[in-house]
């Protein structure tokens, strides 16, 4: 086969602050409940991962006050939960998802001592560079992650900025998500949501730590401003969790 039927359809980004405290309790009932019985159990999600931005990484974030990610705090959201859902059953496993959160609530098996920072949905637009396909980033053992969101200068596609990225920037592997408006009844409020279909989440996934290589993250905002694409709204560095340990709790502010 030379075209694999399983692909990358849509994803949960969800981006959550613990209080203080409160961060090997929240660590251990998120990857060891919440990961499986709140998206992995569901119809069409095949695959998933936490990563962690510590007090390291939070300090090469660009975010600049009132930026529809974190606002006016930079350093808010220290775990990032991500998970990948199969074409074509997004509309199956969202309408699961929020019945399936809500039921989790009225059981009793939440956790309350959290803040949601930016809980979203996003459509898979484009992907670009070699090696590792989409569909297994989340398997692979990368070592980096970083998260970006762009708003789309006039008259920019997604795709025009998947081209730019890929020309400028030859990654090792890139994914750009456009955004989906949460469903009326989701147990989620948040800042941000505005404008929507000018943005584009870009996942870029890197075999090292990104704090290796921030100088030219850095560099891409400039430029992607001066070639016309668009703004670099908010940008953030991550690494993986390893799961079954309270790692890096000790170490997010």
């Amino acid at each position: 086969m030379e075209d694999y039927p399983i692909k990358v359809g849509s994803a949960l980004f969800t981006l959550v602050e613990p209080r203080r405290g409160h961060e090997v309790a929240y660590n251990r009932w998120y990857e060891r409940d919440h990961f499986y019985a709140g998206c992995m159990i569901g119809p069409g999600n095949f695959a998933g991962r936490r990563w962690v931005s510590t007090q390291r990484h939070k300090a090469l974030r660009v975010a600049p006050p009132g930026n529809p990610v974190t606002g006016d705090v930079a350093d808010a959201g220290s775990y990032l939960a991500l998970y990948w859902v199969l074409a074509g059953m997004h509309d199956e496993w969202n309408r699961w998802g929020v019945d399936q959160v809500n039921h989790l609530h009225a059981t009793g098996r939440m956790f309350a001592e959290r803040d949601h920072i930016h809980t979203l949905l996003y459509r898979r637009a484009w992907d670009a560079g070699a090696g590792v396909p989409a569909e297994l980033a989340l398997d692979h053992s990368f070592g980096g992650l970083t998260a970006t969101l762009v708003e789309l200068a006039d008259g920019v596609t997604p795709t025009q900025l998947g081209d730019w990225v890929g020309t400028a920037y030859p990654p090792e592997l890139e994914i750009g998500f456009t955004p989906i408006p949460l469903a009326a009844d989701a147990p989620v409020t948040q800042r941000g949501l505005d404008h929507l279909d000018r943005r584009v989440l870009n996942l870029s996934f890197t075999r090292e730590s990104p704090a290796t290589w921030w100088d030219e993250q850095r560099a891409a905002a400039a430029k992607l401003e001066d070639d016309g694409i668009g703004t670099m709204l908010w940008t953030a560095p991550f690494i993986p969790t390893i799961p079954g340990t309270d790692t890096y709790t000790d170490q997010l502010w």
